[in-house]
């Protein structure tokens, strides 16, 4: 609750803020100045209800252009206030450089100039925001490991991560990813947390399409923090299961190709609790002895594993950053922001993800799907 309130308070000192700089400080006509501030305070208090699950009218797909609108908006805005910062600062230089008599009008004219840029910079970059989180691609990596068995030598593993199915994203955009997936044939499918985004009764539908995700050796499934955060968890869970999906709980299966094997095992997100509060220890039970393929949503969660045998981890969370200058900012919470590392001791692979949380919007992190190659070697 305090957190909430601290946020409200800050988007509320931001919004007065935007209007000042936007609409009072360029002096446009009262009907401009009346017509800027309402949609600004209406775009901003829709996005917090949107944020909070409040647009419950309808469908899913009825609400969907709306929430789409309205936290689209909070990226516009972002950048708004980025480029009308600069602009304040630039504005009292002016100020100081003109004489007095002549302040108003000079500063009003440089207010309009640089709220028209603020808005062309603002909406440009965001439009580009949209377009580049249309599409996910698949982006080849290659694993190398002498722990590998060569019966799975050239195995692919695609990487599914951060779908965010819910308010934003409905069944096409899963359908979506599941055609990229199986168009690349990969051996083994990970779902590797924040698959869903929503309560569980309204938006079942969205993650439908996953029921036909195909792959010889399985598809498999861990927790993300988003799946704690629905208040759904176990229907979520459950609803993973009926679609085909093999949920790592806390657990590991074995793999075998030719008379070898290798282990697949999965942990619960670190922000479970409960029943589905992490458990590294039981996830990899038994798997010291040979390779081992761990699904762990957050790559901070390999400082757990570092002395359990994990050859590779797969993991999500970061989104790249999503929307820069996202990628400055991830640093501060985990090891990585995308790509390779090792952690800990740890090799790890995390994605950029296939969806968005928020805003369907991506500035520099473009979505993808990992296609991984183990090699042994």
């Amino acid at each position: 609750m305090t957190f909430a309130l601290i946020a409200l308070t800050v988007l509320g000192l931001l919004t007065f803020w935007l209007h000042r700089r936007l609409v009072a400080a360029p002096r446009w006509s009262t009907r401009w100045r009346y017509a800027g501030s309402a949609l600004i305070v209406a775009l901003t208090a829709l996005a917090v209800v949107a944020a909070a699950g409040g647009l419950r009218w309808g469908t899913a797909d009825d609400t969907r252009p709306v929430a789409w609108a309205a936290l689209t908006w909070l990226v516009v805005a972002m950048y708004l206030v980025f480029v009308l910062a600069a602009g304040q600062v630039v504005a009292a230089v002016v100020w100081l450089a003109t004489h007095r008599d002549r302040r108003r009008g000079v500063l009003a004219r440089f207010n309009r100039i640089v709220a028209a840029v603020a808005l062309v910079a603002a909406l440009g970059t965001t439009a580009y925001g949209l377009f580049e989180a249309r599409d996910p691609v698949i982006t080849p990596t290659t694993h190398t490991s002498a722990a590998l068995p060569a019966g799975f030598d050239g195995t692919t593993v695609a990487l599914v991560t951060d779908l965010h199915a819910g308010v934003v994203h409905g069944s096409d955009f899963a359908t979506k990813v599941v055609d990229r997936v199986n168009a690349a044939k990969p051996d083994i499918v990970v779902l590797s947390g924040d698959v869903v985004d929503a309560p569980f009764e309204r938006h079942r539908a969205e993650i439908a399409p996953l029921a036909d995700l195909e792959a010889p050796l399985g598809v498999f499934a861990v927790t993300g923090n988003h799946e704690m955060y629905t208040g759904s968890t176990a229907e979520w869970v459950a609803e993973w299961d009926r679609l085909g999906i093999t949920v790592l709980a806390n657990a590991s299966q074995t793999l075998t190709v030719g008379g070898e094997s290798i282990r697949i095992a999965g942990i619960h997100d670190r922000e479970g609790t409960g029943e589905f509060a992490p458990d590294p220890g039981r996830a990899l039970a038994g798997t010291e002895d040979g390779f081992t393929l761990y699904l762990a949503h957050q790559p901070v969660m390999a400082s757990e594993s570092g002395d359990r045998g994990v050859d590779l981890q797969l993991s999500g969370h970061t989104h790249g950053g999503q929307v820069w200058p996202g990628q400055l900012i991830v640093p501060l919470q985990q090891p990585m922001v995308e790509g390779y590392a090792v952690v800990d001791g740890v090799p790890v692979i995390t994605s950029r993800g296939a969806g968005t949380w928020g805003p369907p919007v991506r500035v520099a992190a473009p979505p993808q799907i990992p296609l991984i190659t183990l090699r042994r070697g």
